[in-house]
């Protein structure tokens, strides 16, 4: 049996939110400085012809899958849930370049489980998603782990 190896990669995104119907301060428009960690398992190559000989996935990949899929798409933009929508909020592009409405709160909870997503079906056969753990601030982080969701 192959020896299992967990690999993690860090990134650093900015992301501006506020939460529909929230009864405290983050009902109002503003932004974090979130840290990623995406941690994924698999064996590492044993075959001495492969040139990723001795790895689960090059740090490489990893890091253009996850910039791909979460850096580039959401760096310096603003998530709001679909059921803050105001009609006036299309028409003010100047402020709001990159704008995602989402079906879903965009509390750090909601898009840890959105980001497992995202990653997930991006991986190279025999790699997978172990963890992802995202800092919204430097005390506060929500974690998403496989085995605590295994239908996904």
């Amino acid at each position: 049996m192959a020896n299992k190896v967990r690999v993690t990669k860090e990134f650093d995104f900015e992301i501006a939110h506020a939460l529909w119907n929230y009864d405290g301060h983050c009902r109002n428009l503003h932004g974090h400085s979130y840290k990623l960690f995406v941690t994924v398992i698999g064996s590492p190559s044993g075959d001495p012809s492969d040139p990723k000989n001795g790895m689960v996935i090059d740090f490489g990949d990893l890091k253009h899958i996850v910039h791909d899929e979460v850096v580039k798409p959401l760096d310096h933009s603003v998530i709001l849930n679909m059921a803050a929508l105001d009609a006036n909020l299309d028409n003010i592009s100047q402020m709001f370049d990159k704008r995602y409405v989402v079906d879903y709160q965009p509390t750090c909870e909601n898009l840890v489980v959105d980001l497992a997503r995202r990653i997930s079906r991006r991986l190279p056969a025999g790699v997978f998603l172990h963890s992802l753990k995202l800092h919204e601030t430097a005390s506060s982080f929500a974690e998403w782990y496989a085995s605590d969701n295994p239908e996904e």
